[in-house]
């Protein structure tokens, strides 16, 4: 049982009153009735609320939260008191979430019920452990509250961003890809593999028209080509300790934590396996640390995305030196056909390129190679702010060095004959497969 804050507003204007008796007597008198009053409501609404258990709650969720998205969680309440509660609904939440704000307010009437929600963003995959429900109870009258236990502890997996793949579930064939920020390719020259003959129209490519068909229809008929399929597309993930840094979504709430860059580039590896396998390509997966790991050949078999999905939920690193030299080797043992090979890392600068170099050009004779690396959104942010003294003058000076370094590794690989990706770490997902339908085009 808890007093409320109304029942000690109450008892502080009884001692009030009580301590005014003493310069004049009747308030003595209101003072000890109001009291005389306060117990005898405090013993019957507690009488009221203890007579039956009166409250039941249900913890409603997915047994799985796709890590970097809001995920719901369900509370459904019952009041089985023939009279009104007014409830302070707690849910003991999973400590990684570091939230104290999960306090859900509701009136029920009597004998009803209703359904509470909120939201959690996870930024970690991983297994995360619920408490039980904790609901604060009083009547109208609101002096005394009962604390009632619900639910039970739940465990749930937080897996790779798969709420993601629904949202892209009609890229691959639908013509609103701008709603994602995935930019419409449009396909005007030849391409590798024939689908199908049409009637000719305005704007159509003559070098396509099939002139055996026209001449058997008496009108012009086109042919029209698609994209290669079945080509090999690889996604290969760094797990040193480059990937260790954390950026927080720009469509994040609050000042929550954000997820790392190998998060970041888990989601959108499922991702672009997702869209390619929906474009009859095939996916694989390869990471790698301070040696060689993981490697999941290129498939586009019924479950192969679950495949990919249980690999990734497992992926950690021990912020070790990422070594590219066993990351070449293997990638030559493993993979035969001429892929795409697209590769998500991060270099601090020129001299960490520099270093790699040699190892990404060796893929890149046998591959085609994408190499995929951040930029420092919260650095970006700095260099546009405002300065106000000599010292954040030398800053801004060190971080716009630091950012045009970027561009200048971007730059060099382009020299060397090596496809690169510079974008911002949230813009990650859109960006990768706006580069695979442009490589597709070409």
């Amino acid at each position: 049982m808890y007093l409320t804050l109304r029942f000690y507003l109450a008892m502080s204007t009884v001692v009030l009153l009580v301590a005014g008796g003493y310069l004049y007597p009747p308030l003595f008198n209101m003072g000890m009735a109001i009291l005389w009053i306060l117990m005898v409501t405090v013993v019957a609404e507690t009488v009221m609320l203890y007579s039956k258990r009166g409250v039941r709650a249900e913890r409603e969720c997915s047994e799985r939260f796709s890590n970097g998205d809001d995920n719901p969680v369900h509370i459904r309440v019952e009041n089985t008191f023939p009279f009104p509660l007014q409830l302070e609904v707690i849910d003991e939440i999973p400590p990684e979430f570091q939230r104290r704000d999960i306090c859900l307010k509701a009136r029920i009437g009597a004998r009803n019920e209703r359904h509470l929600s909120y939201l959690l963003r996870p930024v970690e995959r991983g297994e995360y452990h619920f408490g039980l429900v904790r609901i604060l109870g009083t009547t109208v009258l609101g002096l005394v509250q009962r604390r009632f236990s619900c639910s039970h502890p739940i465990a749930i997996k937080v897996y790779p961003s798969y709420r993601m793949l629904r949202q892209y579930e009609l890229i691959a064939i639908s013509s609103h890809l701008a709603e994602r920020g995935i930019k419409r390719i449009r396909r005007v020259g030849h391409h590798t593999d024939f689908e199908q003959i049409k009637d000719y129209v305005k704007g159509d490519d003559y070098r396509t028209i099939n002139w055996k068909a026209s001449a058997r229809r008496h009108q012009l008929m086109v042919n029209v080509y698609q994209d290669e399929r079945s080509q090999h597309i690889y996604n290969v993930i760094d797990k040193g300790r480059v990937m260790q840094q954390a950026f927080a979504d720009s469509s994040a709430h609050g000042r929550q934590k954000g997820m790392t860059l190998l998060d970041y580039a888990i989601n959108a590896s499922l991702v672009l396996s997702y869209i390619a396998i929906r474009k009859e390509d095939k996916a694989g997966l390869i990471t790698f640390s301070d040696r060689f790991e993981t490697f999941v050949p290129a498939s586009r078999q019924s479950g192969h995305m679950q495949t990919l999905l249980e690999t990734l939920y497992h992926q950690r690193t021990l912020f070790s030196e990422t070594d590219f030299s066993a990351l070449c080797a293997n990638i030559n043992k493993h993979i035969n056909k001429r892929s795409l090979v697209v590769l998500y890392t991060n270099f601090m600068g020129m001299a960490s390129l520099k270093r790699q170099l040699p190892y990404l050009r060796q893929i890149g004779r046998r591959h085609r190679l994408l190499v995929v690396f951040f930029e420092d959104t919260q650095l970006k942010d700095y260099i546009h702010s405002p300065v106000s003294n000599m010292e954040e003058q030398f800053r801004h000076v060190i971080a716009e060095k630091y950012a045009y370094e970027k561009r200048l590794i971007a730059s060099t690989l382009k020299q060397n004959g090596i496809l690169s990706l510079l974008t911002a770490p949230d813009a990650l997902s859109a960006n990768v497969i706006n580069k695979y339908l442009e490589l597709n085009s070409q």
